[in-house]
């Protein structure tokens, strides 16, 4: 039997590393929960999806102008008016560490971080709960994104390497490692090996280190540890029999689509993070739908114009006619995935919605202006987490002086309404309030994400 499966790397979580010249306490690890322990923790999974969409949207067809429960849906949001009853359209919060850096807006969207040219980005509100997670799923996280870079980033501030293709993501949670289970197992254990050889290392060159040097060290530590733990988790899970999957399951997500059709790949990637959620492989997801400056055309659609092209449309018609269409367009494909979550049972029988939170949304609000305030975003599912929905969260309201959204004489939005998109009207309303919010719904225990001030009341 495999020493991992043995327990004989748990460690008391009294356990302080000494190096550097002080003693640094561990965070609560999965090595110090003995298996059974792990097992049995957590009755009812907790799983959390975060939907990213780049560049904002068209605001005034976009923005619902209507408080509370009789809200009507806006154009662009009319897609998800059959799941009113487990949906909160949220308008008005803002990241501000992102209003001066725009450029940064999707790399702060789950962190509520502030990236300076000299600064380094927080951990991801993904990476937090996959810290409670990871001890029952054999992936921490899952990461999908149409880019190279992820929205996850680890505890030191580095972003995580994200996944693209379909049957690569299929087969990296759902197949055999190449080479069989023992080829894998030499690899990890040789990786262990090198982080061992690499921590010796740093405590011989504890004497010669000076104080400037120890915090950077610090960071170093956490990564290798980071990295520890998750080779010696896929050690142990490599004795665990894969999850069965159906064919018509197989079918339906190992596989690998065209460019050309956006709607497909979109809702292959969500019956991946619905398949990973129903047999419990993972239980957090991130999905970006492109970066700031690449999320790529829909010609299935007749959008052959990039979406970063698009939103800066400086008042073209026919351009914010494309925008408007893509909005909507993607926000069809996150109601699929909504439907797929309410129709999927998860292993104890219920529907995976009302065990999973979801979050669609952008960095940007406005795109044509780089305004960040404002963001367009719905949250979604977790009902058995306590949430409640059916209203428009509006924070824009709870400001005192708000004199409502600029409607012309047709009720329609006018351009005086951009303006609410680049200065938030509330400026205490952080999204990371929101961020903190699904946090501790998740079993973390913080009162901080972020530059969150207060949590969010759902």
């Amino acid at each position: 039997m495999s020493q991992f499966l043995t327990q004989s790397w748990l460690i008391n979580r009294r356990h302080v590393l000494r190096a550097l010249g002080s003693c640094i306490a561990l965070p609560f690890l999965e090595c110090m929960v003995p298996l059974q322990a792990a097992e049995s923790a957590m009755a009812t999974p907790r799983r959390s999806a975060f939907i990213y969409l780049a560049n904002g949207v068209h605001s005034l067809n976009y923005q619902i102008t209507s408080p509370g429960k009789d809200y009507q849906f806006s154009r662009s949001l009319k897609p998800l008016e059959k799941h009113r009853e487990v949906i909160t359209p949220i308008s008005g919060l803002h990241h501000p560490g992102a209003l001066s850096h725009h450029h940064n807006c999707i790399s702060v969207w789950l962190t509520g971080g502030k990236l300076g040219p000299s600064d380094r980005n927080t951990v991801s509100v993904d990476q937090k709960m996959a810290e409670i997670t990871a001890k029952y799923t054999r992936f921490p996280s899952m990461e999908v994104a149409l880019t190279q870079g992820s929205l996850a980033w680890t505890a030191d501030g580095v972003q995580l390497p994200a996944m693209r293709r379909c049957s690569e993501i299929f087969a990296s949670l759902f197949e055999q490692p190449k080479g069989g289970i023992a080829a894998q197992r030499k690899a990890l254990r040789h990786k262990a090996s090198v982080l061992d050889a690499n921590l010796a290392e740093v405590r011989q060159l504890e004497q010669k280190m000076g104080a400037a040097d120890k915090g950077r060290m610090d960071q170093y530590l956490t990564s290798v540890r980071e990295a520890e733990i998750r080779t010696r988790r896929a050690d142990t899970w490599l004795d665990t029999p894969l999850p069965a999957v159906s064919a018509a399951d197989r079918k339906r997500t190992n596989r690998d689509i065209a460019a050309t059709m956006a709607g497909d790949y979109f809702r292959t990637v969500y019956d991946l993070m619905v398949l990973a959620f129903q047999t419990d492989v993972t239980r957090v997801a991130t999905f970006s739908l492109g970066g700031e400056g690449d999320a790529f055309s829909i010609p299935e659609i007749g959008i052959t114009e990039s979406r970063h092209q698009l939103s800066h449309h400086g008042g073209d018609q026919g351009y914010i006619e494309k925008l408007t269409n893509y909005d909507t367009f993607a926000i069809e494909q996150f109601s699929y995935f909504l439907s797929r979550l309410s129709e999927t049972k998860d292993l104890s029988g219920k529907p995976l919605l009302s065990s999973t939170m979801a979050l669609f949304g952008s960095g940007m609000s406005y795109g044509h202006s780089h305004g960040n305030a404002n963001l367009p975003l719905v949250f979604a599912g977790g009902s058995d987490l306590g949430l409640k929905h059916g209203s428009h969260l509006d924070f824009n309201r709870t400001t005192a002086g708000f004199q409502g959204y600029a409607l012309g004489a047709d009720g329609a939005l006018t351009t005086a309404h951009y303006q609410l998109c680049s200065r938030p009207v509330n400026s205490e309303a952080h999204m990371s309030n929101l961020l903190l919010f699904m946090a501790q719904r998740m079993g973390v225990e913080t009162d901080k994400i972020g530059d969150s001030n207060k949590v969010i009341a759902l």
